[in-house]
């Protein structure tokens, strides 16, 4: 007989995990994802792993949390490997697991934590893996849009403020107008990344151009609270005629002209991608780009007319260069140029 988990959402993001276990688990559990897990991507992440693996342990756990062994998180890890899940994503759910266990520990609903013994699959990355445009191809992206329309002002400010700012799409996505402001004769952001770091930013003078004719356009210099990058709604515009009389029936029945117009809303990661993936089409690229895809380019970019790995690093946010580094793709060239070298003639 198949034991099944039933994960109950007591609020919007702490789940429970049933049946069997032990007097005032659940709540610990709740206490983990609600109070110390801050980040809501990680939050979810977290969810996920916790969830995957009670689904895989639960039939062993007759004597409930506590009868949980090392053995069985390894058994884990061997069963996520056969599913074919990759590398840093077992690496991540065995990270969540073991904070989860960590905090029933520390709240006394086990003696130990049994995760902490376990040994994650080896991973080394020296060079990132997301996929980067160069100089000719982002500028093209960017030429390509057609700033005619008010969607088309704001594609390319977005796009470019990833770009020229080496911003993550979740600080993008959560600027407000009030985040862009005047200082020394600049443009500059005022930018939240990952772990609630902020930091101020100078717009380059394409960047500064593009965000200002998008503000000026979608009349937002006066909404400092609203969000900087919103989605659109249809305004349907008015059809009669005062010099006719008034027809229902061929109003109704006649297509109504409506404009696009801004909506208050705030664009989420996943319309950003779509929004990219969208552009990228448009402007003939191959390449399958992604949000993180301008972080690389500007990056790139930077180190290649000149900057500074460390200069990078504290644009980024990135509390270590070796993390910079990842980005850094100008070896690229190089390995191109020696592969070129391979001559059969």
């Amino acid at each position: 007989m198949t034991t099944t988990v039933t994960i109950l959402p007591v609020s919007e993001s702490a789940p429970q995990f049933l049946p069997g276990l032990e007097s005032g688990a659940k709540e610990a559990m709740q206490q983990f994802f609600d109070a110390e897990i801050d980040n809501p991507r990680t939050q979810r992440a977290y969810i996920a792993a916790a969830a995957d693996f009670f689904r895989f342990a639960i039939p062993s756990m007759s004597g409930g949390l506590s009868s949980l062994t090392a053995l069985h998180f390894a058994q884990w890890i061997e069963r996520m490997k056969e599913r074919g899940l990759s590398t840093p994503t077992i690496k991540q759910r065995l990270a969540g697991v073991r904070m989860l266990f960590q905090s029933l520990a520390r709240q006394q609903i086990i003696r130990w934590n049994p995760v902490a013994v376990v040994k994650g699959p080896a991973y080394s990355v020296k060079r990132g893996k997301t996929p980067m445009l160069d100089g000719d191809e982002t500028n093209r992206l960017l030429q390509t849009i057609d700033t005619s329309t008010l969607i088309g002002l704001r594609d390319r400010a977005m796009i470019g403020t990833m770009a020229f700012s080496f911003a993550r799409v979740t600080a993008v996505t959560s600027l407000n107008v009030a985040h862009v402001f005047h200082q020394k004769q600049r443009l500059w952001l005022r930018l939240t990344e990952k772990g609630g770091q902020c930091k101020d930013v100078p717009c380059h003078r394409h960047l500064q151009d593009y965000l200002s004719e998008w503000i000026a356009a979608a009349e937002l210099a006066e909404k400092p609270e609203a969000p900087l990058f919103q989605t659109f709604s249809w305004e349907p515009l008015p059809t009669r005629n005062a010099d006719r009389p008034y027809d229902p029936e061929a109003e109704q029945e006649a297509p109504r002209p409506r404009r696009r117009i801004v909506s208050g809303g705030r664009m989420t990661q996943a319309m950003t991608w779509e929004m990219i993936q969208r552009r990228a089409k448009a402007a003939g690229i191959k390449t399958a780009v992604c949000n993180h895809t301008f972080r690389a380019a500007g990056i790139t970019a930077y180190l290649r007319n000149g900057g500074t790995i460390e200069r990078a690093a504290a644009i980024a946010g990135h509390a270590s260069t070796r993390t910079t580094q990842l980005y850094d793709r100008r070896p690229d060239d190089l390995t191109l140029d020696e592969i070129e070298k391979i001559l059969f003639a």
